[in-house]
């Protein structure tokens, strides 16, 4: 629906000049989906994700990344390590609550300037999408996918201090681009 899997993943840094040498976290990085194609533009991509299979998966594929397992609301990164932290549908797995801890550690570990995107789910604007999306999400999802798409993200991200929040809503509207900045 947005033009394959790579431009899928990618879709957060669209219109971000960074480095090739810019540090970039993928958060909740999972078998390395995005963190394969995040590796052909930086030159430092770090994975965390708190499975130790999904880990695993990622350094077969990805072997050039480096992996670190933990939990998003807990990184053990030092502040200011990462110029860009990068997520693809991995937080509409966490609840509101850890939802604010992972804002606040991406926030923490982000250097000044840094930016902070990420794709997930959204509540569709084109209803012909609803039927399709409810059907996925009843089959496949947890009750915490349905809680994101009445959580006010933008929000959430003002009161951890990001700034310059941009929103573009793809696929009727049920999938969401957010980039903000530190």
């Amino acid at each position: 629906m947005v033009g394959g899997e790579k431009r899928f993943h990618l879709l957060p840094l669209e219109q971000l000049s960074l480095s090739p040498e810019a540090r970039v976290l993928d958060l909740c990085c999972g078998g390395g989906q995005a963190t394969k194609y995040l590796i052909e533009s930086f030159s430092d991509v770090t994975g965390l994700d708190a499975s130790p299979i999904s880990l695993k998966r990622a350094s077969k594929l990805v072997p050039s990344a480096h992996y670190v397992e933990a939990l998003a609301e807990n990184m053990p990164f030092n502040d200011s390590s990462f110029d860009l932290v990068h997520s693809s549908v991995a937080l509409h797995e966490m609840n509101t609550v850890q939802l604010e801890q992972i804002f606040q550690q991406v926030y923490r570990v982000l250097a000044p300037g840094g930016f902070f995107v990420f794709l997930d789910l959204h509540s569709p604007t084109n209803p012909l999408v609803w039927p399709g999306l409810s059907l996925f999400m009843s089959l496949f999802e947890t009750e915490t996918a349905w809680q994101l798409l009445d959580t006010d993200l933008r929000k959430l991200l003002e009161l951890q201090g990001f700034t310059e929040i941009k929103q573009k809503l793809y696929a009727g509207g049920a999938l969401q681009v957010i980039q903000c900045q530190k």
